[in-house]
C-alpha cells in the first residue's frame, strides 16, 4: 500500500475498510478549501435504486492495487451524513460531517465554506 495521491483517477474503484471489507465505489473527491488538499470523499453505497452517497475522510487513506483503503469502519462509514447521487452537500450539513467522525470543524477565516467537490 502505499499514500493516497490523484485520487481523482480512482473515481468508480471500491472503497474497503481497514479490514478489507468493501464499503462501495469511490465517487468524488472533496477537497479542504483552505488547503485544495482532499479531505473526504463521498462512496456510492447501497442496493440497485436505492443508491446513496456517504462521505468518508481522507486522512490516512492509502491505495492498494485495486481499492481505496480508509481508517474508517464500514459500519461508522454506512452510518455517515449522505446526500442523494445527484444530490450536493448543504454548507449548513457540512459541520454534521465532521462531527460523525470526530474531527474537528472550522469554516473559512471569511467564514467560508471548508469542502468543495472537486
Amino acid at each position: 500500500m502505499f499514500p493516497a495521491e490523484n485520487l481523482r483517477d480512482w473515481r468508480g474503484e471500491k472503497v474497503i475498510d481497514p479490514d478489507g471489507a468493501k464499503i462501495g465505489e469511490l465517487e468524488a473527491v472533496y477537497v479542504d478549501t483552505s488547503t485544495d488538499e482532499p479531505a473526504f470523499a463521498t462512496v456510492r453505497i447501497g442496493m440497485i435504486g436505492r443508491h446513496r452517497l456517504v462521505f468518508v475522510p481522507l486522512d490516512g487513506a492509502t491505495v492498494t492495487p485495486a481499492a481505496v483503503r480508509v481508517r474508517y469502519d464500514k459500519k461508522l462509514v454506512g452510518d455517515a451524513p449522505a446526500i442523494d447521487v445527484d444530490g450536493e452537500l448543504a454548507a449548513a450539513d457540512e459541520p454534521r460531517v465532521f462531527a460523525h467522525f470526530g474531527v474537528p470543524y472550522q469554516t473559512g477565516a471569511a467564514g467560508e465554506r471548508r469542502l468543495a467537490r472537486r
